[in-house]
């Protein structure tokens, strides 16, 4: 018998398989609560993004008249307003920037451009990219020469000599309200290094193997003291419109955050989240709450995918985040101890419940290859780092510069905030921070912001708006922003409220019950109603107790329906939230299916009508078919025919009772 708390194999390999089932269940359920913006609900819908790259191809019987070759080559002024239209298309469709394949038509056909029309493409490329307020960065080319020319071109042994490149075409921002932003959420377990990177990739300098780099990340002295992150952290790193790192020209020396957002046209934010097992709870709510578009999972090269980073692994997982994993401490760890850390990754990422595709990435080639492919969750890509020598850290960078735009919002849907963090600000007051999932925002808007304790909304106005501690006049969907509200005060506002506009005929309702769809990860026993567990949904934390089951009990690896009631205080819900649940060791994730309880339909009473109905039918369909065959036989009785051979089974019962 397996001791409490232990999971056997069995068990653990069912919640495995289930596990990546149910995530991709998940993210098709996301598109009822936030519909792309775009109208095709293909990305959403289809699981296969990979397959995203059909769309681009030139497949359609209507095939446009003019190839790109004849656009990059031509000279003259119509042609190259053409090329700039389509240059804006594709940059508005990357959110602000795109990867230009300049070699290749549209349908994969190869142009054969010689090292003279390269030169000339290239030069029609920056004049589009200048009309279009864009600048262009040269990633990689092939049998071209220079910096960027790929590796592969030197070794190759085939006679083929056509200039190819991928060309980096990204928009100077206007203001502050178009830099590009990308959220990435750093995981792992305690001691793999997560504040040592992020503070040599946003510093510039490297670190002394004794702590130097982190220490400007830390928030509280005890975390100085130990080492070890315990609070949710945010930095910030910018980069150019030519792909350069936005650092302070003085070694060492770390840019504010309102330099680098007026000098960058794309911000990396980056939330350091917790190690420790201690703080398992204020990392989940870290991971829920920031929306995160990436997941970066650092792994100490000498420890191993121990500890909490399975854990980190597992939500990012159930989350459906895309995952990058970064091995540290390459620089002290023996060799044969690297390759054992390097196969259990392998082994762990190919899993059942990951699915995923581990690319170890050694040289730029592969690094942008990987990241313009990025769009495929299947992929994983893994880089081998040291942060004392430096080691495979531009590669990182890189990397980072050109990941695409993860994730669906709508900017035409109405107004939805969700609250991370709130601070008083002197001389400004009640400040909130989050992530605003839908529509746009502008300063002296009226909001309502709530639910209290009693499930009531206050009115407020914005008084005004910051993202990356810049003011701006307005912010939309898929932004992280800071309001400053009118006439509320500090101790009435906390983490997991909503903002909302103001709305004169309908006031937002919230639910204290509600009905979801869960899987059950791991748990030692079963669980039945009445158990209680910490329950997140997006910033909202709160304990939560389960009211009704649609069977009996639920144990590990199982799907089922399940009614919870909130046991402070009612939230703001709506189909299709994602949710997470622990206790202990137990977990489980889950989407909610709808919002509100009625005890008078219990949810195993649901299940059972059903079945009952579809029993009836069944019943119906025999006694039909009984009373045709009786109607063929003369006998015009089908009633007691369905009923003889229960009355006869009660009277044979009742006689080898007496027996």
């Amino acid at each position: 018998m397996a001791s409490k708390g232990k999971q056997l194999p069995h068990e653990r390999r069912k919640g495995e398989s289930a596990l990546s089932e149910f995530a991709e269940y998940v993210e098709r359920q996301q598109a009822i609560r936030y519909p792309p913006a775009t109208s095709s609900l293909a990305t959403t819908v289809d699981d296969h993004a990979e397959l995203d790259i059909l769309d681009s191809l030139d497949l359609a019987d209507a095939s446009p008249a003019v190839q790109l070759k004849e656009l990059l080559l031509s000279q003259d002024d119509g042609t190259l307003t053409a090329l700039s239209n389509l240059l804006e298309h594709r940059v508005e469709e990357g959110h602000g920037e795109t990867v230009f394949e300049v070699g290749f038509e549209n349908n994969g056909t190869p142009m054969a451009l010689s090292a003279e029309e390269w030169e000339v493409s290239m030069k029609r490329l920056h004049q589009a990219a200048k009309n279009i307020s864009a600048d262009c960065q040269v990633l990689l080319t092939k049998n071209v020469g220079g910096d960027a020319e790929a590796e592969s071109t030197t070794t190759a042994t085939g006679k083929e000599k056509d200039c190819s490149g991928k060309i980096l075409i990204r928009q100077r921002p206007a203001t502050v309200e178009e830099v590009i932003e990308t959220r990435i959420a750093v995981v792992g377990n305690v001691d793999a290094g997560k504040s040592t990177m992020l503070g040599v990739l946003v510093k510039g300098g490297l670190d002394d193997g004794r702590g130097k780099a982190r220490v400007s990340l830390f928030r509280h002295k005890h975390e100085i003291e130990s080492g070890r992150t315990s609070s949710v952290g945010m930095e910030i790193m910018g980069f150019d419109t030519v792909g350069k790192v936005v650092a302070s020209d003085v070694p060492g020396r770390k840019l504010s955050w309102e330099e680098i957002g007026k000098r960058s046209a794309k911000v990396i934010s980056f939330t350091d989240l917790a190690g420790h097992e201690r703080y398992l709870r204020t990392t989940v709510f870290g991971l829920l709450s920031s929306s995160p578009n990436y997941c970066l999972l650092m792994v100490a090269a000498n420890n191993g995918l121990i500890g909490m980073s399975k854990e980190h692994l597992g939500i990012a997982l159930a989350l459906n985040v895309p995952v990058m994993v970064v091995i540290t401490k390459i620089d002290i760890c023996p060799p044969q101890i690297l390759e054992q850390t390097i196969q259990q990754i392998t082994r762990i990422l190919k899993s059942p419940a990951a699915r995923k595709i581990p690319i170890f990435i050694k040289n730029r080639e592969e690094c942008i290859n990987t990241a313009t492919q990025f769009v495929s969750q299947r992929i994983c890509p893994i880089f081998q780092v040291s942060n004392v020598t430096g080691e495979s850290l531009d590669l990182v960078r890189a990397f980072l510069n050109i990941l695409p735009h993860h994730g669906h919002y709508d900017a035409d849907a109405p107004f939805e905030f969700h609250v991370n963090d709130t601070f008083s600000v002197p001389f400004v007051g009640t400040v909130v921070s989050g992530v605003i999932k839908s529509g746009v925002i502008h300063t002296g808007d009226t909001v309502l912001i709530g639910p209290d304790s009693l499930g009531q909304f206050t009115t407020t106005t914005i008084r005004s708006i910051e993202r990356k501690r810049i003011p701006v006049p307005a912010a939309s969907a898929g932004q992280s922003a800071s309001f400053a509200l009118k006439r509320v005060r500090r101790k009435d506002v906390r983490k997991g409220m909503v903002v909302l506009p103001k709305l004169e005929l309908n006031a937002p309702k919230v639910y204290r019950e509600f009905v979801a769809e869960v899987l059950i990860l791991s748990h030692a026993t079963t669980i039945k109603t009445k158990y209680q567990a910490m329950l997140h949904v997006g910033p909202v934390s709160q304990t939560c107790s389960i009211i009704d089951i649609d069977r009996p009990h639920i144990r590990t690896g199982d799907k089922a329906v399940v009614a919870f009631r909130f046991v402070q205080r009612p939230e703001y819900l709506a189909p299709g939230d994602r949710l997470l649940f622990r206790e202990g060791r137990t977990k489980g994730l889950g989407i909610v299916k709808s919002v509100g309880y009625d005890p008078k339909k219990p949810l195993g009473s649901l299940v059972d009508c059903k079945e009952e109905g579809e029993k009836s039918d069944e019943t119906a369909t025999e006694k039909a078919n009984g009373e045709a065959a009786e109607g063929a036989g003369g006998g015009p009785s089908g009633g007691s025919s369905v009923r003889q051979p229960s009355g006869t089974g009660k009277e044979k019962g009742e006689a080898s009772a007496k027996s």
